[in-house]
């Protein structure tokens, strides 16, 4: 099942060079366990809420890849280089199997809840 690297992070003008670097360096990082960016520093449209930051989402292969990715030698090398001048979240997040329907699964839910 598709697994996703999502960070919401807060960064602040200038960005420091090492941003950059870490920018220039992650993709090969990923590559070895399929990541791909499917958001890179977007500023999203805020519909509902208030918002401040920027988004970033990787999807992999699968959640051990995901993981092996993160808990790499490469990555945990760059990772400072991001975690030491933007603040911010990152998770990791399993995807939904294909077929997935949402009213089903709020039906078992929701029995689930009354039992």
């Amino acid at each position: 099942m598709t697994a996703y690297a999502l960070a919401h992070l807060h960064p602040q003008p200038p960005l420091h060079d090492d941003v950059f670097t870490y920018i220039e360096r992650i993709q090969d990082t990923m590559d070895p366990f399929g990541g791909r960016f499917l958001v890179h520093s977007t500023v999203p449209e805020v519909v509902e809420g208030p918002f401040e930051g920027v988004y970033v989402l990787i999807e992999f292969p699968d959640m051990d890849r995901a993981r092996d990715w993160y808990e790499s030698d490469a990555y945990q090398e760059i990772l400072p280089l991001r975690t030491d001048n933007i603040e911010g979240t990152a998770v990791l997040l399993n995807g939904v199997p294909d077929g997935y329907d949402a009213a089903a699964t709020a039906r078992a839910r929701r029995a689930a809840q009354n039992a």
